[in-house]
């Protein structure tokens, strides 16, 4: 299938649904990421009705660290996505009120201009956000892939007719797959293939880069070598030799894309304060595309006292002015990266790339699901006071736990989601073809 007869789909809605997109955008050569909720897909009208959905998500991703009002702005958006239990078994399939409210804004017209597109020119649609595909195959699409970007998914990422869907999806989990089927899609419509990761910081089906990242990571986790101790053969059957290090950790903290838990810096810099000084810690402090919250950053470290280490380097920011341009700054910073801290958004799926995880609290239900499933997979733990993170933190390095966790994610993660994806809709040779191309 030519790449011009495909329509890669996101909404601007965080990162969670862009973040995605864009990995399979640089990987095929930089294919144009449509925005669901602005022309040419969107009339007016359309981005009306995108721009109050944005608009309320955002406010109670943020809100929940408002005094007085808070919690009940959190429990709002707990109810929105919230996710019942996957067990007992049952039939899951009944609309919700999610679900309901979706088809009424496919009445007003949401989803006809990407819709109309599609139908015209016999295109694909490849999405990482339900609304597209539901509201696509509302009005009449038919060739339709809807890429799933959390380890668990509410209702509403089916249509209401769920055992009649012509939408496939890629799973990233092999719960997302048994939620589906519970919501009535059918088997033969859901395809697991986890999370479609960068392809700069996976190296293809061999996991080359992946591989030359983890072997460097490992000993920057393992200062007094009690993770290799216990783990030697089994680390040296896929990496080769490796030995301990006293490299410098690099801890990046990263916020989402609606600037929730901003306040976290403030209450654990203070205690990371002392080894940034020292050069015995390197921190970076993601603020995205969010002026504001790189000015927050900015703030706190003056605050502390740290303004000569954040231009001698082992304090940064991260920043920057456009989507495109932040995600290749976000991938070129992890190859240097040894401990992620962040929510458990779209993030923990990037523990597959045997990156530790530290995860603050959850915002929303697919949250909550997303942190259960990496510390299950023994890729991640929760964070302790932020107040004492130099404690904490330093304590789980010497003991391995952090090393153990790399390792943990990258045996037990789907890593190769972005090839599948690309295979199943293009096809094996043009997999095979941009993978050669990658290497010029």
């Amino acid at each position: 299938m030519p790449f011009d007869l495909i329509d890669l789909v996101a909404i601007e809605m965080g990162y969670g649904h862009l973040r995605p997109a864009y990995s399979l955008s640089d990987f095929l050569g930089e294919q144009p990421i449509l925005v669901a909720d602005a022309p040419p897909l969107a009339s007016p009208e359309e981005q009306k009705l995108w721009e109050q959905a944005r608009v309320a998500y955002e406010l109670l991703s943020r809100a929940g660290r408002t005094p007085i009002i808070g919690p009940m702005l959190a429990e709002i958006l707990q109810g929105i996505t919230s996710i019942k239990p996957l067990y007992p078994r049952r039939d899951l399939s009944p609309a919700t009120l999610a679900t309901r409210a979706l088809m009424r804004s496919a009445q007003k017209g949401m989803g006809r201009g990407l819709a109309q597109r599609l139908k015209s020119d016999q295109r694909t649609l490849i999405t990482t956000f339900f609304g597209p595909a539901v509201l696509s195959e509302f009005h009449g699409a038919e060739s339709i892939y809807c890429i799933a970007t959390d380890s668990d998914v509410n209702r509403v990422w089916a249509s209401e007719d769920a055992k009649n869907t012509k939408i496939t999806y890629f799973a990233p989990t092999d719960r997302v797959r048994r939620r589906l089927r519970s919501y009535g899609v059918p088997s033969e419509r859901i395809i697991m293939s986890g999370f479609p990761l960068p392809h700069k910081l996976v190296g293809g089906p061999s996991a080359t880069f992946l591989k030359q990242n983890l072997k460097r990571r490992l000993g920057a986790l393992d200062p007094k070598g009690r993770f290799l101790r216990e783990s030697r053969e089994e680390v040296g059957a896929f990496l080769g030799d490796l030995e301990g290090g006293d490299a410098v950790p690099h801890l990046v903290f990263a916020v989402g894309g609606a600037g929730a838990q901003t306040e976290l810096v403030a209450r654990f810099l203070p205690s990371l304060r002392k080894r940034l000084v020292r050069g015995k810690l390197r921190l970076t402090l993601v603020a995205g595309i969010r002026r504001e919250v790189a000015e927050c950053f900015r703030s706190v470290i003056r605050q502390n006292g740290l303004d000569e280490e954040l231009g001698s380097g082992s304090v940064a920011i991260l920043e920057a002015t456009s989507h495109r341009e932040y995600f290749q700054k976000f991938d070129d910073l992890l190859m240097s990266a040894d401990v992620v801290w962040t929510k458990p958004s779209e993030v923990t799926f990037y523990a597959a790339l045997g990156l530790p995880l530290i995860l603050s609290s959850p915002v929303g239900s697919h949250e909550t699901y997303n942190k259960r499933w990496a510390i299950h997979s023994g890729a991640a733990v929760t964070q302790g006071d932020p107040a004492h993170a130099g404690e904490w933190f330093w304590e789980m390095l010497k003991d391995g736990t952090l090393a153990g966790a790399a390792w943990s994610g990258y045996l037990r993660m789907p890593k190769f989601g972005l090839y599948r994806i690309i295979e199943q809709v293009l096809g094996r040779e043009a997999l095979e073809a941009r993978l050669e191309a990658t290497k010029s």
